[in-house]
C-alpha cells in the first residue's frame, strides 16, 4: 500500500512538472510572438447591438432601426460594437496514430504544446477556451471558460488523458462542436487527419459543412516525416495502430514505395481540396523543426 501510494505521489509530480515545463515555455511564445497575430487574426470576427441614435448624414440606411423610427418619428439607426470577447474551442485528436514520431517528439506531444500556445494566446486577449478530446468518439468535453487555472486543467488533461477508444472520427467531433457550442466561435481543429476511406476521401465532409457554416474554424495538421514515404529497409512488418491491423511489406522493392508515395499525394491532395471547398484556413506542421513559422501564417 505504502508502494502505491509513493508511485501515486511520483506520478502527480511528474505531471506537475511537465504542465510547469508546457506552460513556461507556450506563455513565452504566446507573449512573446502570438499575442499580436492572435489579436489582429480575429479581431471584429463579431459584431454586437450596442445602441440606437439619431440618423446622420453618410450612415449606412441598412442599419435604420424603423420601429424606433416609426415611433419616434425621426430617423435612428443601430449602432453595432466589436465583440471582443470570442470563445476558442479546441477540437485535440488523442486517438492512438498520435502516438507516432520518429524525429523530436509524437504528433500528440507536439499538437498538446500547439494547442497551448493557442490556449495562452486566447487567454491574453481575454477569450474563453474550451477543450473537446476526440478519437472515434468524443473523450472528454471541457466547456469554455476564461482564467489561468481553467487554462492549466486543460493543459493537464492533454498531457494525461488516456482515450478509452483507437480509432479516428473527425465527423463526430465537429458534430459534437456543433451541437454543444451555439454561439459563434473560432475553433482549431488539431489532428493528423488520418481519417479516410480505403480511396483515401476524407469522412468528415458533411459535418465539416455544418460546422463550417457555424463557426470559424482552422485546421492544423500534424504529421511526422516517416509517414510521407517508405525507407527502403528490406522485409518489415508493419501494424494500424488504431485497428490492430498488421501486414509483412517488402520497402526494398521500388513499386510498393512508389505506390504508397502515390496515396499518401492523392490523400493530401483530396485534403487540401476539402478544406478549399468550405474556406478552412489551414497549416501543416512536423514533428520535426519549428512550428512558429506555420503558426504566424495560420493567423496571417
Amino acid at each position: 500500500m505504502q508502494s502505491l501510494s509513493h508511485n501515486k505521489k511520483d506520478a502527480a509530480t511528474d505531471l506537475l512538472k511537465r504542465v510547469r515545463k508546457i506552460e513556461i515555455k507556450t506563455r513565452h511564445l504566446s507573449h512573446q510572438i502570438f499575442a499580436g497575430e492572435y489579436h489582429s487574426a480575429f479581431k471584429g470576427r463579431g459584431m454586437a447591438f450596442s445602441e440606437v441614435r439619431e440618423y446622420q448624414w453618410g450612415d449606412d440606411v441598412r442599419q435604420m432601426d424603423w420601429n424606433v423610427t416609426a415611433r419616434l418619428r425621426q430617423p435612428y439607426v443601430k449602432v453595432f460594437e466589436e465583440e471582443r470577447e470570442l470563445t476558442v474551442m479546441l477540437l485535440v485528436d488523442v486517438s492512438r496514430s498520435g502516438l507516432f514520431g520518429t524525429v523530436e517528439t509524437t504528433k500528440r506531444e507536439r499538437i498538446a504544446e500547439i494547442a497551448a500556445v493557442l490556449s495562452f494566446s486566447a487567454i491574453l486577449n481575454n477569450d474563453k477556451v474550451g477543450a473537446l478530446f476526440f478519437s472515434d468518439r468524443v473523450e472528454k468535453f471541457i466547456p469554455p471558460k476564461k482564467g489561468r487555472t481553467h487554462l492549466l486543467h486543460i493543459i493537464r488533461e492533454m498531457l494525461e488523458l488516456e482515450p478509452q477508444s483507437d480509432g479516428t472520427d473527425i465527423g463526430g467531433a465537429l458534430r459534437y462542436l456543433t451541437n454543444a457550442i451555439k454561439k459563434r466561435c473560432n475553433a482549431f481543429l488539431l489532428s493528423d487527419m488520418i481519417d479516410a476511406d480505403a480511396d483515401g476521401n476524407p469522412r468528415w465532409e458533411e459535418a465539416l459543412k455544418v460546422a463550417a457554416g457555424r463557426h470559424e474554424i482552422s485546421a492544423i495538421r500534424v504529421f511526422d516525416p516517416r509517414e510521407l514515404s517508405l525507407p527502403d529497409v528490406g522485409l518489415v512488418h508493419i501494424k494500424d495502430s488504431e485497428t490492430g491491423k498488421g501486414a509483412w511489406v517488402n520497402t526494398s522493392n521500388p513499386r510498393t514505395r512508389e505506390s504508397y508515395a502515390r496515396w499518401q499525394d492523392d490523400f493530401f491532395r483530396k485534403e487540401q481540396a476539402l478544406l478549399r471547398r468550405y474556406d478552412i484556413s489551414n497549416v501543416d506542421v512536423s514533428t520535426d523543426g519549428d512550428y512558429v513559422k506555420s503558426l504566424m501564417g495560420l493567423f496571417r
